[in-house]
């Protein structure tokens, strides 16, 4: 074909009808889309695809958006196609159950009044600049104008920036409590302030942590006595935290909720460094004392070394124990890494990293018929250390002195499953008679006293139990995983790593939201340089040897002085001699010496880091293009070759 018919105005015709052709085919094609991402962050997810499938109605999804007002700000127009994208994928997912309506709230008009019903009020993007709508809506048509606010609406009143890789979480979280109003109930039993209390100290109430936040947003939470001797009938996920001093009641409560096929999750610690007690003076006091729930862990078929904490030489987390100075790797304070978890467990599938403060192990008791899956487990680098050793621990580098690695992978978490025997096979523990008498001696003679229904005493599980087991506390804290800020008086969390997302994802895993959890697992945090880790690590084990060295010689030294500086009688010289002068001078030099090997170590790992800066950089600017460039050469010589045979 001659080229320059292709310039010519039947050519061109020719062209612009193919182009119309090939964009109405793929406009007729919505949803066929290629996504190159590793965890295909641009796509829906089967998750999201099972529950618009199974919606009881239909239901309304409202963009509000200023479009009209962000003319100028590409950055927030390049969001809103995002946001659009991918509310257009869950519609065509849908099959038409579910409308989206995007909606430009102009100044005074209906519109606005509208996004004020659901509380969606507009934002300033700078200092004296009018503020935007950008919010979004999920609501059943039917009751939107009667009850804008009520369980039939869902808001969520800004979509920051920072949520744009987890629109389809937080999207399908509003579509799920439409769809869903009745929400599960989650018993919260433990004695820490985890669900906010007082301090004496300041004198003023403890805001809940955040993982308390982010559970109330899908789950409705009830706090479990500990005096009590039952636990609600309405309770349909059991959550125990840090166990310790339960009544005999209480555990018979606990054994037969599981038993009668209540879901449970338990958070156990050999040493709870982030919850500490007060005196009335005011001093810390390490509330260390390990979780205890004697008779249930071995009934379950789980064996839990309270006084063992572990350690790991490869999951430890870098921490500053002070401004200014260098951080340094600490034993005690853990982060598990993707290779680390498990990704056949939706609890812990997809998730980046978990990080725990000195957590325990647990294992698999001897002859237990349960069956026992790990969900977290340390490296084969780790060690048990004694609890009572890092209770006081100041200097994380002591404990490299106590370190030796055992060549085994420990069990940080797991899930039992299987039929379980009662632990406690006589029955309802029998009431203090004391306690009885006394309560029966505070009635008044005349009164009735109305016995209660008592449940029938199971010896064996109905069916096969879901208990999850984590052996750290610390990691619901939030100094552990995550940031709090403030935004129009609501606490908004920064998270850096995924112990929040691990914690719903356990809780919709129980509940039976398995498709909900497996969206949140998508969410990618920045994730570890490894090679970077690995060059530090190195540089801390040379410079915790050169300064063994500096010790040993600086001891060496200092006897050798004081042997110097004593006459045969064993008296002190009391002067400055020519050998004790030479030994000085000697130890001097030896420890810039040293000194000057403890710079070259932290020269050469900075070096090392910024060559490998510098050849990652030299690789994504530069291969491609040289890439790209031989590729064109390559395509230009074959068309040469091709001309040359033509014309042959």
């Amino acid at each position: 074909m001659n080229i320059n018919f292709l310039f010519s105005r039947i050519g061109l015709l020719i062209i612009s009808i193919g182009l119309v052709i090939c964009v109405l085919i793929i406009s007729s094609l919505p949803s066929v889309r290629i996504d190159l991402t590793q965890d295909d962050l641009y796509s829906l997810s089967p998750g999201t695809k099972n529950i618009v499938s199974d919606l009881q109605g239909p239901l309304e999804i409202m963009f509000f958006y200023s479009e009209s007002a962000t003319e100028d700000t590409p950055q927030i127009r390049t969001y809103a196609n995002r946001v659009q994208e991918l509310l257009r994928e869950i519609i065509i997912a849908s099959n038409n159950r579910i409308s989206l309506s995007v909606i430009d709230p102009q100044p005074f008009s209906e519109e606005e009044d509208l996004a004020t019903q659901f509380g969606i009020q507009a934002v300033p993007i700078s200092q004296g600049a009018p503020g935007i709508y950008f919010g979004l809506v999920v609501a059943q048509p039917e009751d939107r104008e009667n009850n804008p606010q009520g369980r039939a609406a869902e808001t969520l009143p800004l979509i920051r920036p920072e949520l744009e890789q987890f629109l389809e979480y937080e999207f399908m979280k509003l579509i799920t409590k439409v769809n869903e109003p009745d929400l599960q109930v989650v018993g919260l039993l433990t004695e820490l302030d985890i669900d906010g209390g007082f301090d004496p100290v300041a004198g003023q109430a403890t805001a809940q942590w955040m993982i308390m936040d982010i559970i109330r947003q899908l789950y409705a939470v009830q706090r479990v006595d500990n005096t009590a001797g039952e636990i609600d009938e309405e309770i349909d996920i059991l959550m125990i935290v840090h166990p310790q001093g339960l009544s005999e009641q209480m555990l018979y409560a606990v054994d037969q909720f599981v038993m009668r096929g209540g879901k449970t999750m338990v958070f156990l610690d050999p040493n709870a460094d982030s919850m500490v007690s007060r005196t009335q003076q005011g001093n810390l006091i390490p509330a260390g004392m390990s979780s205890e729930l004697p008779g249930l862990l071995e009934a379950w078929g789980i064996e839990f070394p309270g006084d063992k904490v572990l350690t790991d030489n490869e999951l430890a987390l870098r921490v500053s124990m002070g401004q200014g100075q260098r951080p340094i790797a600490h034993l005690g304070m853990l982060g598990a890494q993707r290779n680390f978890l498990t990704q056949s467990d939706s609890v812990t599938s997809r998730l980046e990293t978990i990080n725990m403060s000195s957590p325990g192990v647990i294992r698999q008791a001897a002859g237990a018929n349960t069956r026992f899956e790990a969900l977290i487990v340390s490296s084969s680098d780790s060690m048990l250390m004694d609890a009572r050793l890092l209770e006081d621990v100041t200097d994380p580098s002591i404990l490299f002195d106590e370190f030796v690695s055992e060549g085994i992978s420990h069990t940080i978490a797991a899930r039992i499953s299987g039929v379980i025997e009662t632990a406690f096979p006589d029955g309802r523990p029998i009431v203090e008679v004391e306690a009885l008498d006394e309560e029966i001696a505070a009635l008044d003679e005349e009164d009735t006293i109305e016995e209660e229904p008592v449940s029938e005493h199971l010896s064996s599980s109905n069916s096969e139990v879901n208990i999850l087991v984590f052996a750290d506390t610390d990691m619901l804290s939030d100094r552990m995983w995550v940031q709090v800020g403030q935004f129009m008086g609501q606490r908004i969390p920064r998270p850096f790593s995924n112990n929040g997302d691990m914690v719903i994802n356990a809780l919709d895993n129980l509940g039976g939201g398995a498709d909900l959890s497996s969206i949140r697992g998508r969410g990618t945090y920045s994730r570890p340089f490894t090679r970077v880790i690995q060059l530090q690590r190195q540089a801390d084990d040379r410079l915790r040897v050169e300064e063994a060295e500096l010790l040993d010689r600086l001891a060496e030294a200092e006897a050798s002085l004081a042997e110097l500086n004593q006459d045969e009688n064993g008296e002190l010289v009391g002067q400055v001699t020519p050998e004790i002068q030479a030994e000085v001078d000697r130890f001097n030099e030896q420890m810039l010496e040293t000194r000057r090997s403890l710079r070259e170590v932290q020269y050469q790992l900075t070096e090392d880091i910024e060559q490998l800066g510098a050849n990652l950089k030299l690789i994504n600017t530069a291969l491609i293009p040289v890439l790209l460039s031989l590729l064109a050469l390559l395509l230009s010589y074959l068309r040469a070759q091709r001309r040359k045979t033509v014309h042959a």
